[in-house]
């Protein structure tokens, strides 16, 4: 017979052999689970009392069971520690007579990263998310529990983001036009599908961009045309004849270059000519340093751009939090290719996210790491000093790009690692087909290390360069 007790005390899965006295396949059961590992060393097990009472034995038989497995060693019984699963030395297979023994290759990756994409972890404000979750979840509605009717998200979060994005990124947030995702390539995977059923063709990108957003446009059969990118960002006035755009205007991402006013305004009017949508990547525009804050695209014409955002910079990116904010049209667009119900991200983050912004908490988490972020970005460019050729895209930002003297990009990230290190040179995020000239530089992610890391692996990449 086999069964699971949880009346009392801890969940116990047995199986009591039929045939035999009560004792004995109590005892037989136990040693067959401690002996398999099914119950590991260390384990709690329930009181005799309470095993007692869920398999329907008198207590003095399961007693006398325990004291037997004491006995043989497999269980311990100390006062106020109660019964628990003996630690057992655990047989190792055996080899075959004459077997050389297997030699594994010692698997070691790189002590220090500086490859961009990633904030501080180490920085996540955990107190003050524990303090907002405790108040959502206080506060939370009975439905927040459920599976969730609505595919735009809970509510309370659209409402905490549209003041928020128009306070601080100037971009025209209606609550009722917000959906929410699973982070930007969710996010992006929407737009492709709706895209997908307009039947646009084409997309432009840049010409220097994240290999799995192409990725994800190709997945769902669309062509791609790379936009060369300069210091002026991507020339948005070769958009010709594609059904839409996927630019990054506040920080071209990797080589930083704001996009200016010429090029944001040629990218509207190809907008408003065309039907086109402009797909906005706003992955880090919370963070500027010497420059005056640049709006979002989106507050040009909130009919044209799909405003993409994500918690991924700000806080972390295992939160998978993003949000979408549609032109009216496009809103139930996205909801069919979605579905009616949302099963994205959870309901409980969702309102803790909302609270962690109403109550000022995301604030100042952002002026805080901006401050820890700008130090380092401080740090880095004293120690690179005269050593590259010129250091670029630092105004804002977790990341600056260092550029090198002609063919020197790969070599240095082969001596990165035999100081290991991990880097990541422009070249691969440049678009295969992208027209433009080569570019030799490294894309170095300083919000990447923890602080605790932060001066070793500052130390690794000065003794990288030459």
């Amino acid at each position: 017979m086999t069964d699971s007790w949880a009346n009392f005390g801890a969940d116990l899965h047995l199986d009591l052999s039929p045939g035999r006295g009560r004792r004995a396949g109590l005892v037989e059961a136990l040693r067959e689970a401690a002996r398999s590992g099914r119950l590991a060393p260390g384990t709690r097990l329930p009181s005799s009392r309470s095993l007692a009472v869920d398999l329907g034995m008198a207590r003095n038989t399961v007693a006398e069971a325990y004291a037997e497995l004491v006995a043989e060693g497999w269980l311990t019984a100390r006062q106020g520690s109660g019964t628990r699963v003996a630690e057992r030395a655990r047989p190792r297979p055996g080899k075959p007579a004459g077997a050389a023994p297997v030699r594994r290759p010692a698997r070691r990756g790189p002590s220090y990263s500086l490859v961009p994409g990633t904030p501080d972890l180490s920085g996540f404000p955990r107190a003050a998310w524990v303090a907002a979750a405790r108040r959502a979840l206080t506060h939370a509605p009975n439905d927040a529990f459920g599976y969730g009717t609505d595919a735009r998200g809970r509510v309370e979060l659209r409402e905490a983001l549209a003041e928020y994005l128009a306070r601080v990124r100037g971009v025209y947030a209606d609550p009722e036009r917000i959906v929410l995702c699973a982070g930007f390539v969710q996010g992006l995977k929407l737009m492709a599908g709706v895209l997908r059923a307009r039947r646009v063709r084409e997309v432009a990108v840049e010409g220097y961009g994240l290999n799995v957003h192409r990725d994800v446009l190709a997945g769902a059969g669309l062509r791609m045309r790379p936009l060369p990118v300069d210091g002026a960002g991507a020339r948005t006035e070769d958009l010709a004849a594609a059904g839409a755009v996927l630019l990054t205007p506040a920080h071209q991402f990797p080589t930083g270059a704001a996009l200016t006013p010429a090029r944001r305004a040629a990218a509207v009017d190809w907008a408003r000519r065309t039907g086109g949508l402009i797909l906005e990547d706003d992955y880090d525009g919370e963070f500027r340093y010497d420059r005056q804050q640049i709006g979002a695209l989106q507050g040009l014409d909130p009919d044209r751009v799909v405003y993409l955002g994500t918690a991924s910079k700000a806080l972390a990116p295992g939160l998978r939090m993003g949000w979408m904010v549609l032109p009216p049209g496009v809103v139930e667009e996205v909801l069919a290719v979605k579905g009616r119900a949302e099963w994205t991200s959870s309901a409980l983050d969702q309102l803790t996210l909302a609270e962690f912004i109403r109550s000022g908490a995301y604030d100042r988490h952002v002026r805080g790491m901006r401050q820890r972020y700008f130090r380092r970005r401080e740090a880095l460019v004293a120690a690179v000093g005269e050593r590259v050729t010129a250091v670029s895209g630092i105004s804002a930002g977790l990341h600056a790009v260092l550029d090198l003297p002609a063919g020197t990009e790969g070599p240095l990230i082969q001596a990165a690692a035999w100081h290991s290190l991990s880097l990541t040179g422009l070249s691969y995020y440049r678009h295969p087909e992208a027209d433009m000239p080569p570019r030799d530089a490294l894309v170095v992610g300083y919000g990447t290390p923890p602080d605790s890391a932060w001066g070793a692996t500052l130390a690794a990449l000065a003794a990288t360069l030459p």
